[in-house]
């Protein structure tokens, strides 16, 4: 695959979300929407600041670049293994490049008793509103596809409505960008948009750029007991799994394994 069709993929996403977000406030406007959506309580912050190490787990089923994972658990499954076995929150995609939908954040609060993220592209303000109808405690801003106003736009409105937001960032532009805001949430993504592929170094390399002052976490392209011993060394605060729990031969104690320090 070519490094141009490779860095694509996540602005294709892109493109495809502004049609989503377009179809979606035409079903219910932004003014309808608001009247639906109340006041959350820092769900994340709560739990987050108890605890020395946090490990968010995620519920994911496919990636775009690998397809359906070779597992058999749903969302649902999920969801009720990883709350049962010491993750801090959960991550719960809605986009359908991840097989998401949003109706799996209402399902999955229904279930547990641990905070959720809502894991989408967003772009657009009406996402973050939706986010909180939907029930979620917090939200991904990714950095690499809003601008600095945007970022900080949204990171305000995503407090007031009570959500916590991980800004998601990969390399040291988007660090600057998420260094100008006042989030305290900063997740450090090892999957690399030149190539494509993910490695925990990404992470060693960005930290020293990064402000000790916030909650780092390390996201993607994290498997085994090695790489959390080596990024929790290295600082982080916390990690984000999907594939490295989803595809577990035993999902549960690997949960417990990458869970193991946060108390």
């Amino acid at each position: 695959m070519s490094e141009e069709k490779k860095r694509d993929m996540l602005f294709e996403i892109v493109e495809k979300k502004k049609l989503i977000v377009e179809k979606a406030k035409q079903e219910l406007p932004l003014h309808e929407l608001k009247k639906q959506v109340k006041c959350g309580k820092f769900g994340m912050s709560q739990k987050f600041r108890n605890n020395k190490w946090n490990l968010i787990a995620e519920c994911k089923l496919q990636s775009p670049s690998k397809g359906l994972f070779k597992q058999s658990h749903t969302v649902e499954e999920l969801a009720k293994i990883y709350a049962a076995n010491g993750a801090s929150m959960l991550s719960v995609h809605t986009d359908p490049h991840f097989l998401g939908k949003n109706e799996d954040i209402p399902m999955v609060k229904s279930i547990v008793d641990i905070p959720v993220m809502r894991k989408e592209f967003i772009i657009d303000e009406y996402q973050i509103y939706e986010s909180r109808m939907l029930g979620a405690d917090a939200v991904l801003l990714i950095a690499r596809i809003l601008t600095k106003e945007q970022l900080k736009q949204f990171l305000y409105l995503t407090w007031s409505l009570g959500m916590d937001a991980l800004i998601e960032v990969h390399d040291e532009e988007d660090m600057e960008k998420a260094l100008a805001t006042p989030a305290e949430y900063i997740g450090i993504n090892n999957r690399n948009l030149k190539y494509f592929n993910t490695t925990i170094e990404n992470t060693i390399e960005l930290l020293p750029s990064a402000d000790k002052n916030r909650t780092l976490i390390s996201e993607s392209g994290i498997f085994t007991m090695e790489d959390v011993e080596k990024l929790r060394n290295a600082g982080v605060d916390g990690i984000l799994v999907g594939e490295g729990l989803s595809t577990a031969s035993d999902v549960a104690l690997r949960t417990q394994e990458f869970s193991y320090s946060k108390n």
